[in-house]
């Protein structure tokens, strides 16, 4: 795992000697599925691309769950076993002709990805970050928050919500957010005596990573897992959905989930002390480290603010998409005098690879829509479910069940967004449910996506503090299991009374 603040995706972790057992099986079964998949008898109704696509989804699945390689380096495998396996495939709809696509025509199918405006966004997303890290405008932000924190063990982990929810806001990236907020906590443990393994350890460092993942689901710019849906949504339906309409849908959501985590971790991880001695001090006196305010900080601070300004009023006051203002942010932040830092700073620790993988990840999920993949396993689905008619709420209870179970398997929302998406949109298309909201309910599964709660191993930002040595795995387990009970439960809430009012489940009657 990259300590990368700007990262946005871990590398897959693995012990001095090499890659674990599980990652070299990992490895090996999915290449036996792979070449099971492309090369079985047809199967009826899919076209050959189409197979050869199912095989090239399986083996990401595999590859994914398993951490077999690095994240960077599973996307330049994936992008090849395209080009290589769609080229000795009929083009879809012609296989009467018998020609075989050839990599001329494979290599769009591989690289549409690329072209996408979610992948620039997410990249742009990764230049703030840097733009953030260079700075030190987060940590500032962080420290000036804290600063105002009562002394006592409960407001210091309600401060590091109010932290992370506030850095949300500005910092599109949940491990930079949290990479950010672990030195400041861990350095605020020290600066007092507090035990490193102590509840309150655990209590203000497992908070800090999970309000990272809730507010995942209110902020559209907030992870890049999100640009995933949108930019499936826009090259399925033609519409994009704006930052205000998904922050109405979601933050509402992202509230009372953050009410219930302060709730569950200030009663289940009860800190040994109340009041800290020295607290406050210790924060002013890292604020005092960093002295007053830089012209650096003062402009990011103006650009970022005017940024957030165009994402919400996008649709309202102007016509500008975010990733048109977001890019042209970007160019400010660069230019000499006027900008904030220059290339080779901007560069340092970027992850190229998390573009990469990003990039990748939409072009394999637009090829399983093209090849006809994606509707084929739909219909399995919505066949064998018996979703053909069922509600709107069923659909939805359902598909959110599956998505929050397989996500156990995943480190990255990334990666089972990619895969799982293309999917849910078809399953949505397939069925026939009156008036059920395809463009909606896909931005609802997507909230889902981000619902990793019970495993450090489910997200970067629970990985990072994991590797603060703070508290024990059994810890954000059980603190993560109710978590993710109470979410489901206000998933049932919310999917039967405020986003139905508004429209997102099912559309209005003509």
């Amino acid at each position: 795992m990259t300590s990368s603040p700007a990262s946005a995706l871990p590398s897959s972790p693995a012990p001095a000697g090499g890659s674990t057992l599980t990652q070299r099986a990992g490895l090996w079964v999915a290449i036996a599925v792979l070449l099971l998949i492309a090369f079985m008898p047809a199967l009826p109704g899919l076209p050959q691309a189409g197979q050869m696509m199912l095989a090239v989804l399986a083996f990401a699945v595999i590859l994914w769950m398993t951490e077999a390689l690095d994240y960077a380096v599973s996307a330049v495998v994936i992008g090849a076993l395209m080009i290589v396996l769609l080229a000795i495939s009929p083009v879809p709809g012609k296989e009467a002709a018998g020609a075989m696509m050839g990599t001329r025509a494979a290599l769009p199918y591989a690289l549409g990805g690329f072209s996408n405006s979610a992948v620039v966004l997410v990249a742009a997303a990764c230049f703030i970050a840097a733009a953030m890290t260079a700075t030190q405008l987060d940590k500032r932000i962080a420290l000036q928050v804290l600063s105002y924190v009562p002394a006592r063990a409960n407001h210091v982990a309600m401060g590091a919500i109010l932290v992370g929810f506030l850095l949300s806001f500005i910092v599109p990236s949940a491990t930079a957010r949290v990479a950010c907020l672990m030195p400041i906590m861990l350095g605020f443990l020290s600066a007092f005596g507090a035990d490193r393994r102590s509840k309150f350890a655990a209590l203000v460092v497992i908070t800090a990573a999970q309000t990272a993942s809730v507010w995942n689901i209110g902020i559209k710019t907030a992870a890049a897992q999100n640009m995933v849906a949108i930019g499936f949504i826009e090259k399925q339906f033609g519409q994009t959905i704006t930052w205000g309409e998904w922050f109405v849908a979601g933050a509402p959501y992202s509230i009372v989930l953050t009410f219930a985590l302060y709730f569950i971790m200030t009663r289940m991880l009860k800190p040994e002390m109340d009041h800290i001695a020295g607290g406050r001090e210790a924060i002013q006196r890292q604020l005092t480290e960093l002295g007053a305010m830089t012209a650096n900080q003062w402009k990011l601070l103006g650009i970022m603010l005017v940024l957030l300004g165009f994402w919400a009023t996008e649709g309202v006051l102007h016509d500008v998409d975010t990733t048109t203002s977001t890019i042209v942010a970007i160019a400010l932040m660069l230019l000499p005098r006027l900008g904030v830092m220059g290339w080779k700073e901007s560069q340092k620790g970027f992850p190229w690879g998390t573009v990469l993988l990003f990039a990748v990840g939409i072009a394999m999920g637009a090829a399983l829509l093209k090849t006809e993949a994606a509707p084929w396993l739909a219909r399995l689905i919505v066949d064998n479910l018996g979703l053909a008619n069922a509600t709107a709420f069923a659909i939805f209870m359902l598909l959110a069940l599956f998505l929050i179970v397989i996500h156990l398997g995943f480190a990255s929302a990334t990666g089972l967004a990619s895969t799982m998406i293309p999917i849910i949109i078809s399953v949505l298309q397939a069925v026939q449910t009156p008036g059920i909201n395809p463009i909606g309910m896909t931005m609802l599964l997507q909230f889902v996506v981000s619902i990793g709660f019970i495993l450090p191993v489910n997200s970067p930002q629970g990985m990072l503090a994991y590797g603060t040595d703070t508290f024990d795995i059994k810890d954000y387990v059980r603190t993560g299991l109710v978590l993710t009970a109470v979410a489901i439960a206000l998933l049932v809430v919310f999917a039967l009374t405020y986003w139905p009012w508004m429209g997102y489940m099912t559309l209005p009657a003509r």
